[in-house]
């Protein structure tokens, strides 16, 4: 369970930065978008959710699978 947590604190602390940086250069790429706002709400909102639930099943999965192996197993290949 330690890595599930060590991985969502990597992206809690990824995500705040990169919004901000998103937000600062949407002033660059303002001219080049056509019908949609340069802060567009959805962009900003919901695609930070969906990156974080990404990463909190790239980090249970394997964190999940190590918890089933036996760990005189594991340690007896190495």
């Amino acid at each position: 369970m330690r890595g599930i947590f060590q991985g969502l604190a990597l992206v809690a602390i990824g995500i705040p930065i990169g919004l901000g940086a998103a937000y600062l250069l949407t002033r660059l790429i303002s001219s080049m978008l056509f019908g949609v706002s340069p802060t567009d709400w959805p962009n900003f909102t919901l695609l930070p959710f969906l990156l974080a639930s990404a990463a909190l099943a790239a980090c249970y999965i394997p964190a999940r699978r190590a918890t089933k192996v036996d760990p005189m197993v594991a340690l007896g290949d190495e």
